[in-house]
């Protein structure tokens, strides 16, 4: 039996609160922990989160709760 991987979902947040490069690492390092992320970018300048991830591993609830660990706040974008 061939297993096809989950084609994944592009979610983008809106962050707040981080004011320094080295606060995208650790945004991107929490994000990566989920379960079901395959790929995660943060844009600086225009606190956009780029997520990429598998929907029945990892829902956008999840992924504003791995912001929130990391000490921010998000939501989703709705642009």
């Amino acid at each position: 039996m061939t297993t096809t991987a989950p084609t994944p979902t592009h979610t983008v947040l809106r962050a707040e609160g981080f004011s320094c490069p080295s606060c995208v690492a650790k945004i991107e390092k929490q994000i990566k922990r989920v379960d079901g992320v395959s790929d995660v970018t943060v844009h600086f300048a225009s606190s956009r989160v780029e997520i990429d991830h598998d929907p029945a591993a990892a829902s956008v609830d999840d992924l504003v709760a791995a912001v929130a660990k990391a000490g921010y706040t998000s939501r989703p974008a709705s642009f």
